[in-house]
């Protein structure tokens, strides 16, 4: 297969993908991010508190 035919493939493949409009893609954005900083936060908070539980048994 060349390349030049992978390309066309490609490009009539991509014609049958469902796209988002733009709305969608914003609020799918905003989602991740929200859920990201939640979880980012929420093991940010085990690690102090862990940070804390060992430093009491190590010195």
């Amino acid at each position: 297969m060349s390349l030049i035919t992978y390309i066309k493939d490609t490009q009539g493949e991509l014609k049958h993908v469902s796209w988002p409009t733009r709305n969608q893609a914003i609020i799918f954005t905003i989602i991740v991010v929200l859920i990201s900083l939640f979880i980012a936060f929420f093991l940010g908070f085990f690690d102090y508190l862990f940070n804390l539980i060992l430093k009491k048994f190590v010195l």
